[in-house]
């Protein structure tokens, strides 16, 4: 990031911030709620609309091609939802126009993301026969 010239403050703070951000508590519950905007195309419950049609189809799009680090070819693959892992082994996934799901468990592959969660959302994705292919 130093050598793009993306850092304009103290590592640090930083560091600090970015540790409050990945400390921030949230339920599987929690996550597949926000998740919701996106599988809403960027309208909230209340009916407000918070991102553009596009830009909510940017998110998903990202979240397709890289929200998984480097697994996100095989999460495509197996998934094919966008999906959004994170390191505490909670991976929010999106059926555009449908819902949102969350899974949770904390056993990681050596890419990061949660073995079991993966298993999941392949399940539920080869029963229900939801997924963006």
């Amino acid at each position: 990031m130093a050598s793009y010239g993306n850092i304009d403050n103290p590592v640090p703070l930083l560091l600090d911030q970015y540790f409050r951000q990945c400390s921030i508590k949230a339920s599987c519950a929690d996550l597949a709620l926000a998740a919701t905007l996106l599988a809403r195309h960027g309208v909230r419950a209340d009916g407000t609309r918070l991102l553009t049609r596009s830009q909510a189809k940017q998110v998903n799009a990202v979240m397709l091609t890289c929200g998984t680090y480097d697994a996100a070819g095989d999460f495509a693959y197996r998934v094919g939802l966008p999906g959004k892992s994170g390191v505490g082994g909670g991976i929010i996934a999106v059926v555009p126009g449908r819902c949102a799901l969350c899974v949770w468990s904390p056993g990681l592959d050596e890419r990061g993301n949660s073995v079991a969660g993966v298993a999941a959302l392949d399940h539920f994705t080869t029963l229900t026969g939801l997924s963006v292919f």
